[in-house]
């Protein structure tokens, strides 16, 4: 039980939801003992919070829908790339007040092997910053500099594996049965042949088939992703209570945004895919509670690449919330193909398939990010549209490498398979519209149009439903980082072309009017006056208009008599938009819109 000594505050919160922790606890490990050591860490995260922060989850606990407001405007970045350390980053703070960020998203930055860590995202300490970016006393010292800002930062929360050079991992490899069964540990290869039947590879090209042998421990481990990344085994109470107390420390340091990654790979079972199963929801329902109860001020943001029919669930319900919001995955996908082939159909059903989502879910909408492109799209969708998958996607991964007569586009393939036939897309969100080529080529109409399909792209995204995250760099353009091809440590990732240092002398260029900077940069801005408007409050009624014409996307956003209509021509000529009338509400009957016009009307 809880110390009485805790005082009423979350002695409160906790008995709202101990009644729901318990079951929950219970129909996974029916392991009483360890329930309360969860509790325990809970009650102690609790009484470690600074006062700060405390009054944090206060004010958030009378605004819980603080997230959702027309102002939020996200950024993610990597700290070395960006500035270097995080103290080195917190003297640029001024910069991220410039673009009025809200929301400010650092990749891993927990310690990590080197060079071999996947991005961070295999972690040694989920508990310490890596030595190479800083202290937490320095990421604690960050926070407190973005919260006076109006800045929340977003950290990743890697739940799915750890390093295999983490504590656990090397106590395993030294033979400890204890911190064996931290993880997936086999003697020979009869289960793990039996799991392969049916729980499908994540990246069968360069990391074939889940297991790897362990040489120390003569066992083959579980790794879904990379040889160096263990799959922790959730069915272990130990290791969710550790993770849990984990979350709860990076939540003392003044993280607000917990991003929990590759979750519905979480929990695993014999005869099925290993995805999206039951406890997953369970596990993420815990550690939804553990934070309503800890610091209420935290919310969690889910990386869910699924279908969008598999999205709900990982939103909860609002009685037994999980996830307050997750990754626009599929709609950014989307967004490119039609940028491809000037043709909105399969984009208008994607946004139409989440806009039916119940209101809870909420999304955070992006172009790029630290990852590649993968040509996830909606196949019986594209059927039904007379559109042959496997020839759509391979024309989509070739014309973004540039390859396709006619392309604009300079990218990379990412984990192409000759034998499949798949591949996926790398580049900068500039580079990927045809900047980059038009200012190699020396093309200034070429760099016009370059410029045009960057700013649709952005507002496209920006007026969807959820609020809109900017890699890095797309507020000034930035182009491809070909200089990763020099470097031995990362030139077999061609994610790299994108994961390049921020280019500071580009940046001076953004008050320069007619540079390519100033443009995206006077863009954004353009972009967050959009979103100043009645019609993006958390409530507004979201949803696409037929246009009559498969080059134009129509998006209306309705509160109460309030009505903007964006249009988005994705096509590289004029076309004419005719819209139906709503009910109530006056539309423009037809509109005329010049190539990668983004026009938005108050109606």
């Amino acid at each position: 039980m809880v110390s009485a000594a805790i005082d009423n505050t979350f002695g409160n919160r906790l008995a709202r939801h101990h009644d729901e922790l318990d079951q929950l606890f219970m129909s996974l490990y029916d392991d009483r003992a360890a329930l309360e050591d969860l509790e325990q860490a809970m009650a102690a995260a609790y009484e470690a919070r600074p006062d700060d922060l405390k009054k944090l989850d206060k004010q958030r606990e009378a605004d819980p829908d603080w997230y959702k407001r027309g102002t939020m405007f996200g950024m993610t970045m990597y700290t070395d790339l960006f500035a270097g350390s995080l103290r080195k980053l917190a003297n640029r703070i001024p910069y991220l007040e410039e673009q009025h960020l809200t929301y400010l998203h650092l990749m891993p930055l927990l310690k990590m092997p080197h060079p071999q860590n996947d991005g961070g995202y295999a972690v040694e300490d989920f508990n310490t910053v890596d030595p190479s970016l800083g202290t937490n006393a320095d990421l604690a010292s960050l926070t407190k500099k973005l919260r006076k800002a109006g800045i929340s930062l977003c950290l990743d929360f890697v739940m799915n594996h750890t390093a295999s050079t983490h504590e656990w991992a090397m106590k395993a490899k030294a033979g400890d049965p204890e911190y064996q069964d931290y993880y997936f540990c086999y003697d020979d290869r009869m289960i793990p042949d039996e799991y392969e039947r049916t729980t499908p590879q994540v990246f069968p090209n360069t990391a074939p088939g889940n297991f790897s042998w362990c040489d120390e421990m003569h066992k083959w481990v579980l790794t879904s992703f990379y040889p160096f990344q263990w799959d922790l085994n959730y069915r272990n109470p130990k290791v969710l209570v550790a993770m849990l107390t984990s979350a709860l420390n990076l939540a003392n340091l003044g993280v607000e945004v917990l991003r929990i990654d590759a979750v519905p790979y979480i929990w695993k079972q014999l005869g099925t895919t290993s995805r999206n199963l039951p406890q997953v929801h369970t596990i993420v329902r815990m550690l939804r509670i553990a934070l309503e109860c800890v610091c209420p001020a935290v919310v969690l943001k889910g990386e869910v690449v699924m279908a969008p029919k598999e999205l709900a669930a990982y939103f909860g319900t609002p009685e037994q919330p999980e996830c307050h919001m997750l990754y626009n995955v599929s709609t950014m996908v989307n967004l490119w193909s039609a940028l491809a082939n000037g043709d909105t159909r399969l984009l208008k059903a994607q946004i139409d398939a989440l806009d039916a989502l119940p209101e809870n879910c909420w999304f955070v909408n992006y172009l790029r990010c630290h990852d590649d492109i993968g040509w996830g799209l909606d196949e019986p969708q594209e059927w039904r549209l007379g559109i042959d998958p496997f020839r759509h996607k391979e024309f989509l991964y070739h014309f973004y490498e540039g390859s396709v007569p006619g392309s604009w586009s300079m990218g990379e393939l990412y984990n192409y398979d000759a034998a499949s036939g798949d591949a996926r897309s790398c580049g900068t969100t500039a580079s990927l519209c045809g900047i980059e080529k038009a200012l190699y080529t020396h093309d200034k109409p070429s760099l016009e149009r370059g410029i045009d399909r960057d700013l649709l792209m952005h507002k496209a995204m920006a007026f969807l439903r959820g609020f809109p995250m900017l890699n890095c760099g797309d507020e000034i353009a930035q182009l491809n980082g070909w200089n990763y091809k020099e470097d031995p440590d990362r030139v077999e990732d061609s994610r790299n072309l994108h994961r390049s240092k921020f280019n500071w002398r580009a940046a001076e260029k953004r008050n320069e009017p007619g540079t390519p900077q100033n443009r995206l940069w006077e863009g954004m801005a353009e972009l967050r006056q959009m979103r100043d408007d009645p019609c993006f409050a958390p409530d507004a009624w979201v949803t696409t208009w037929d246009t009559h014409n498969q080059s134009v996307l129509a998006i209306v956003r309705k509160v109460d008599d309030a009505v903007l209509l964006g249009l988005f021509n994705f096509s590289q000529a004029d076309q004419t938009a005719y819209l139906d009338s709503i009910e109530g509400v006056a539309l423009p009957g037809s509109e005329t819109l010049k190539p990668y016009e983004a026009r938005i009307i108050h109606c």
